[in-house]
Order: C-alpha cells, then structure tokens, then sequence
C-alpha cells in the first residue's frame, strides 16, 4: 500500500465515510481496468457513501418503530382469504394518505390479518423515510396513566406523537375509564397533521359506547373516523397459514 493509499484512507475515516472505505479497492481496481473515469470514479465512491447512510439510517428507523414483526405487504398471502380487500390494501400501500395527513382503520374478526398489514404498511413508510412507532393501545393507556402517577405525562404523550405514523394495535378492546378516554383525546388531539394506523375487533361505529363521556367520543371518533381510510377484513383467520410446517402444534404467530 502506498503513502498515498493510507492517506487516503485515513482521510476517509477521519471524514467518518466508511461507505467509500469498505469499497475503495473495488473501485480502485475498476479504475485501474479502466472501467471507470476519473469524475466516475468518485461519482461512484460518492454513491457507495449515499447506500451506507441510507442503510444505516433505515435500519434505525426500523429499530424505532418496535413492530412485533418485520413483515412486508409483498408477504402477504391474499390468496389465502378471498374476502379481503386487496385492492384496497394494495391502494393503502401507495402511501396517499401518509402525504396528506389521513388516518387508516383495519378492523375485522379476530386472526384476519390486521396486524400484519397495520405493520406492512409502517415498513412501507420507513423505506420512504418517515419515522414509525408500533405499540398496543393497552401500552399506550397504562403509559400515559404512568405518566399522570409520576409527572412525567408531558414526556411521554411527547414521545409518542413524535413519529410521523403511529400504530395502535387493538384499538377499542374493552370500556374504558374517564381518564383513559381523556388520555386518548389528547393523543388523537396532538397528533394532527401525522397519520395513525389502527386495528381493531370492532366496527367504529361501534366504538362510541365504550367511552364514558359521549361528548368526549364524539369529538375524538368524529375526528378521527372521518380523515381516515377504512378497511373491513372478514374472511378466515390467517393465523394457520403462519404456523410452521412440520413437527408438534406451536402457538401461531399474529
């Protein structure tokens, strides 16, 4: 190796771009063949350095986003339930809806496959660059009642309306309390302008009983059922189609 050579290199590496440091002798050996011109040469370099940081930096989206699952919509089996709206979900996958602000509601029996699309649809937006945060909506109430015992509930309501789209799984389960019913509004009402994706058991229209103030439900339903995109999943469960091949029964995955 030349002076030259390790200069470069360490120049490289004071200039933290390691993306151009691990291909250097690829591209130099192109160049040597002649493959590559001077300007192409660190065109290319150039380039290398681009993939590295778009790499690292999607993989930390994808760690920020805590899904349960890295599952793709392209995984997704549609064959497998005829009744569901694939072209409607296909549609979702467009992302429309993430650049304007609107919401998405999946909602349908249990084991249909709403989790995994609420997900699918979150990996989608991390390729484009928005941040993504998956949590159970259980989660989310038992955080933000932490956050009322020990004064930290700024923070957290904060963190959670952070990312650009935020997936609440299991929305509208069971009844809730006044207090989690307030800390819902709140989270919906600081959330203008990003996009929930939520899944739940039960139609929206069915969700307003659960809330113990009507007033308190109809402005926060009102709200966010009518910016949103709304997917009825009915057909067979999904689950058996995820179990493992072979050997004893396991438990299936969501």
């Amino acid at each position: 190796m030349s002076i030259m050579d390790t200069a470069l290199r360490d120049a490289l590496r004071a200039l933290k771009l390691s993306g151009m440091l691990e291909t250097l002798d690829a591209r130099l050996a192109q160049a040597h063949d002649g493959e590559l011109g001077h300007l192409e040469f660190l065109q290319t370099l150039c380039q290398d350095e681009i993939t590295r940081r778009e790499t690292v930096a999607f993989q930390r989206r994808i760690t920020r986003a805590k899904s349960e699952q890295q599952v793709t919509l392209e995984e997704f089996d549609f064959a497998a339930s005829p009744k569901l709206p694939a072209a409607q979900i296909r549609d979702l996958a467009a992302l429309r809806w993430l650049h304007t602000g609107e919401s998405v509601i999946l909602f349908g029996p249990v084991g249909v496959g709403k989790t995994h699309v609420a997900q699918a649809l979150g990996h989608l937006a991390i390729r484009q660059g928005p941040n993504v945060r998956f949590t159970k909506t259980s989660r989310v109430l038992a955080d933000l009642a932490g956050g009322q015992a020990d004064h930290t509930w700024d923070k957290r309501i904060r963190e959670l309306v952070r990312p650009d789209v935020l997936i609440l799984d299991d929305f509208a389960m069971r009844q809730l309390t006044a207090a989690q019913a307030d800390d819902l509004y709140e989270l919906v009402s600081e959330s203008q302008g990003r996009s929930l994706i939520l899944t739940s058991n039960r139609a929206p229209s069915d969700w307003y009983p659960l809330f113990p103030n009507p007033v308190v439900a109809e402005s926060l339903l009102d709200r966010m059922i009518n910016t949103s995109h709304q997917v009825i999943m009915n057909g067979p469960s999904y689950r058996p189609n995820k179990r493992p091949r072979g050997g004893d029964a396991t438990t299936p995955r969501r």
